[in-house]
């Protein structure tokens, strides 16, 4: 199979997804989630902002931010809540250069094929010392069936994820551990077997139950300066600022 197909297979499996995933859904706020103490001391400084591939569950306000996702049903239900909501990808972003002061991409650049693009498009509309803030799986050998159920495309080795930032002139400032992948193997399983045969129900009980029980008892970011020391860590959040050098001019 080529990487095309590849990347098609995979956008493919990511739109199907969160479609069934938002289309019964609720909107939650973003003060639920144990990002909203970092992002809520940025906002001051950040009029112009955007996340990416939200969904439902925005780590920035509604109100007043861009928002680029997949899905149709998230993007209706963020316009109705005040967001300048659009449908596109990441890898090409419909905004000018150096257009935001912020912009957050949670749980995203881990499913899409070409995240060397995904990296140049997040530089490129972030204002000269603007903030990236997002989140990707490490280590390549703990790749699990979770991972390609989910739309993974890949984990990152912590010494590529340096080189891919400094590439695009990011400059990890703060990082934590995060994420909430189940860690229990057995019931990895089910839940994924549950997805397959009833998807349907499976998707409710994820809004109505795992979901919530997963934010009631996330634990408070433990931010650490520079790029934390990664050992046991499954899932990590940066916080990057891009620098004011020109970035090379792509021969594509």
């Amino acid at each position: 199979m080529t990487k095309y197909a590849d990347s098609l297979n995979i956008a493919e499996t990511n739109r199907s997804f969160y479609n069934a995933l938002w289309s019964n859904s609720y909107m939650e706020h973003p003060e639920r989630f144990n990002t909203w103490p970092l992002i809520s001391e940025l906002l001051p400084a950040a009029p112009d902002r955007l996340e990416i591939g939200p969904g439902l569950r925005p780590r920035l306000p509604v109100e007043g931010t861009h928002f680029i996702d997949i899905s149709a049903p998230a993007i209706e239900r963020l316009q109705a809540g005040g967001g300048a909501a659009r449908q596109g990808e990441i890898c090409e972003l419909p905004y000018s250069e150096r257009k935001f002061d912020l912009v957050c991409a949670f749980d995203v650049i881990e499913h899409v094929w070409d995240d060397r693009q995904a990296f140049a498009e997040l530089s490129r509309v972030l204002k000269d010392g603007g903030i990236l803030i997002f989140s990707v799986p490490l280590h390549a050998h703990l790749w699990t069936e979770f991972d390609e159920w989910a739309g993974h495309a890949r984990r990152y080795d912590p010494g590529d994820l340096l080189t891919i930032l400094s590439a695009n002139n990011l400059v990890p400032e703060k990082s934590a551990a995060f994420g909430m992948q189940p860690s229990n193997p057995k019931l990895m399983k089910f839940g994924m077997w549950f997805l397959k045969h009833s998807q349907r129900e499976a998707m409710f009980f994820y809004n109505r139950v795992f979901m919530p029980l997963g934010i009631h008892f996330q634990k408070s970011l433990k931010i650490m300066s520079g790029f934390m020391d990664t050992t046991g860590v499954d899932e990590i959040v940066f916080v990057c600022r891009r620098g004011s050098r020109p970035l090379p001019v792509s021969s594509s």
